[in-house]
């Protein structure tokens, strides 16, 4: 029985690969740009390639480390889809002290 298959993705290009996780090959590049492919997990939907200010987001949240992977009750839980949730979480991020990380993946906003 073959491995379950993981997203990984390419920012400069906006594509998103499935491919086999391995633990001997953590760094794979983009077969576009030879660019490294950022793992993201299995409970990862890419956004469409035209819609830049999805691709924005997605790249504020992988730049602060949080990924898509499944938990023990389903999906990956929270995570902001727009440029104004992102910009909210940051502020209150900000204003509180709270990591970004954490900030970012919180369903509701004080």
């Amino acid at each position: 029985m073959g491995h379950a298959k993981t997203s990984y993705v390419c920012l400069p290009c906006r594509a998103s690969y499935k491919q086999p996780y391995d633990r001997d090959r953590p760094h794979r590049t983009c077969p576009r740009c030879a660019e490294p492919l950022i793992h993201v997990g299995s409970a990862f939907a890419a956004p469409p390639r035209r819609d830049a200010a999805a691709w924005r987001t997605l790249s504020v949240l992988l730049n602060a480390g949080v990924r898509f992977h499944k938990s023990c009750c389903g999906g990956p839980g929270y995570r902001p889809r727009t440029p104004r949730e992102i910009r909210e979480r940051m502020t209150y991020a900000r204003r509180t002290g709270e990591p970004f990380a954490r900030a970012l993946v919180r369903c509701e906003v004080p």
